[in-house]
């Protein structure tokens, strides 16, 4: 074999493993990435049940019920549709009533999410309170930033 010929077998031969590890990267993902949907884009789509998925939207006002100790039931609404949501575990301590949130689950049968986790979301102005106190005892605090 000529120098020529096992340069080519040799770049062949590396765009072969480059081309299979792309693929193995793809499909991988493709199996493991999770869809972010608004209750109307889920009640549009008509997700097979058992899907795991991410919703997020605002709690209801008057939609939370406590079932018992740490099982939870509550909706999530984009002001045009709610869905029900089923939690067992702790909540964030930012999650209540008219906040954002963003559940992970299981859609069930009737369109209702089981979820695995609850993130609440927060607005640019939150500041945890053990920093906020720390600021107030070192006079640093100012209750009016522009």
């Amino acid at each position: 074999m000529s120098l020529r010929f096992q340069r080519l077998i040799l770049i062949l031969l590396t765009l072969i493993m480059l081309g299979a590890a792309l693929l193995l990267i793809l499909f991988n993902t493709k199996q493991n990435i999770v869809f972010f949907y608004t209750p109307s884009e889920l009640l549009e789509n008509n997700i097979a049940p058992d899907k795991k998925l991410r919703i997020g939207g605002y709690v209801k006002k008057s939609s939370f019920v406590k079932k018992s100790l740490n099982n939870y039931e509550f909706k999530i609404t984009d002001n045009t549709n709610d869905i029900v949501i089923f939690y067992k575990g702790m909540l964030p301590d930012l999650f209540r009533e008219e906040q954002g949130i963003v559940v992970e689950g299981l859609i069930d049968k009737n369109n209702n999410i089981v979820a695995s986790k609850v993130y609440a979301k927060h607005d640019e102005n939150y500041m945890p309170a053990s920093i906020k106190k720390e600021l107030e005892k070192n006079n640093q605090w100012k209750k009016n930033y522009k």
